[in-house]
C-alpha cells in the first residue's frame, strides 16, 4: 500500500533549520528585528502598506475587530461555513455574528444573499476566503460602501491567492492570516494582520504588546500577542518559498481536475475567471450520500482525508439567533464536502494513488 498520504504536512527543510539555529545562537528570542523583516516581506505578498505579526490567526481576528472600534454589541456579518474562530473572534470582542448562506460553487458567502440578510445595526463584514479561494469581494465591497460597513478579510487559508489582480489581504480595512502548521506557509503557530491604514497598524502594534507605543509608554490596555523571533525567522524563509509552494499545490490541483472529471458523483472545486485559488485544500463534494463511505475507502487505501466542515457554525448551538434566513446550502456542503491531499509533499506517485483509490470506489 505504501506510506500513508497525510491530508497536510508542513514543507520545511534546511533553510528553515538554519534560520531557526541562527536565532537560537543569537540569544534574542522575543520580538525583534526578524519580526520586523518578516512583516515587511509579508506586506509585499499581501499587497498592503502594513503587516503586523501576532501569535496566531485567532488573535489576528480578535485584535483587528477590537481595534476598528466598532459599536458595542453591533452585528458583524460573515459566513456560517468556516472554522469556528471566524465567529468566536467576533463574539470575543463583544460583537454579534450574523450569517447568510453560501454559494455551492465556491463555498464562500453568496453576495446575492448578504444585503437582504444584514441585520439592523450591522457594523462590519468578515468575508472568508475559504480553502484558498477569494470571496466575491467586488459585490461585498459594494455592499460595505453603501451600508457603511468595515471589511475584515478572513484570509487564514488564502496566502498567495488573488482576486482580479488584487492579493488576498489587500481588499478590506484589515485582513487576517494564519500561519498554523497546516497552512500554505507556516511558522508553527502565528498570525498576521495586514492593512493600508497606518493609524490602525500603529494601534495593532501597541495592542499586541501590552498597549505600549514605546517601552513603558502605555497607550491603552493590551496584551502579549507578539510573534517570536524564532517564528519570524522561519516565516521569512517560508515567504521566500511561497511561489514554489504555491506552484506545487496548483500542479496537484490541476492534475486532480483532469483525472477526477470523469466521475459525475464528484463536484470539483472551481475558480471564477480572474481569481487565483491558493488551494489550501482541494475540496470536492461527494453526491448521493456517499461522502463518508468514500472517506472510509480512502482511509483503508492509506489516504488521509478531512471534512472542512461537518456542520455550519449556526448548527453548533453557540451562536443563537445568528442565522439570517435559511442556510440550506451551507448545510448541504457540510454533508457532502471532502478534502483530499493537495499539499506540496504530494507528488505524481501520491496523486496516482489517490486517484486510483477514488476510481476503485466508484467503479467497483
Amino acid at each position: 500500500m505504501g506510506e500513508r498520504i497525510p491530508i497536510a504536512r508542513p514543507t520545511m527543510g534546511e533553510p528553515e533549520k538554519a534560520a531557526a539555529a541562527e536565532v537560537i545562537d543569537s540569544g534574542r528570542l522575543a520580538q525583534g528585528p526578524r519580526v520586523a523583516a518578516f512583516e515587511e516581506a509579508f506586506a509585499k505578498v499581501a499587497g498592503c502598506e502594513h503587516a503586523v505579526a501576532v501569535s496566531n490567526g485567532t488573535v489576528a481576528l480578535v485584535l483587528a475587530l477590537s481595534e476598528l472600534d466598532l459599536p458595542a454589541a453591533s452585528f458583524v456579518h460573515t459566513t456560517p461555513f468556516s472554522f469556528i474562530a471566524t465567529a468566536s473572534s467576533i463574539a470575543a470582542v463583544g460583537l454579534r455574528p450574523s450569517f447568510s448562506d453560501i454559494s455551492l460553487a465556491t463555498y464562500n458567502l453568496d453576495d446575492d444573499f448578504v444585503e437582504a440578510a444584514l441585520p439592523a445595526g450591522a457594523a462590519a463584514l468578515v468575508p472568508v476566503h475559504l480553502y484558498g479561494l477569494p470571496a466575491p469581494m467586488d459585490g461585498l465591497s459594494d455592499i460595505a460602501r453603501r451600508r457603511n460597513l468595515k471589511v475584515v478579510e478572513d484570509a487564514a487559508q488564502a496566502v498567495g491567492a488573488s482576486y482580479r489582480g488584487r492579493p488576498a489581504g489587500s481588499m478590506g480595512d484589515a485582513a487576517c492570516f494564519s500561519l498554523y502548521a497546516t497552512k500554505n506557509i507556516t511558522t508553527g503557530e502565528g498570525g498576521v494582520i495586514t492593512t493600508h491604514d497606518e493609524a490602525l497598524a500603529r494601534r495593532l502594534q501597541a495592542a499586541r504588546n501590552h498597549g505600549q507605543s514605546g517601552r513603558y509608554a502605555y497607550q491603552r490596555l493590551g496584551g502579549n500577542f507578539r510573534m517570536t523571533e524564532l517564528a519570524a525567522a522561519i516565516g521569512q524563509v517560508q515567504v521566500r518559498r511561497l511561489p514554489e509552494l504555491h506552484a506545487r499545490r496548483d500542479e496537484n490541483a490541476r492534475a486532480y481536475q483532469q483525472a477526477l472529471a470523469r466521475f459525475p458523483q464528484l463536484v470539483l472545486p472551481m475558480a471564477p475567471p480572474g481569481l487565483v485559488h491558493a488551494f489550501h485544500q482541494y475540496t470536492v463534494r461527494v453526491l448521493a450520500g456517499k461522502r463518508d463511505a468514500l472517506a472510509a475507502h480512502l482511509d483503508r487505501a492509506g489516504v488521509d482525508t478531512a471534512v472542512y466542515y461537518p456542520q455550519g457554525l449556526h448548527q453548533t448551538g453557540l451562536f443563537p439567533d445568528a442565522a439570517q434566513g435559511a442556510l440550506g446550502r451551507c448545510e448541504a456542503a457540510a454533508r457532502e464536502v471532502l478534502s483530499i491531499p493537495v499539499h506540496p509533499g504530494v507528488g505524481a506517485p501520491e496523486r496516482a494513488r489517490v486517484v486510483e483509490a477514488i476510481r476503485t470506489f466508484f467503479e467497483r
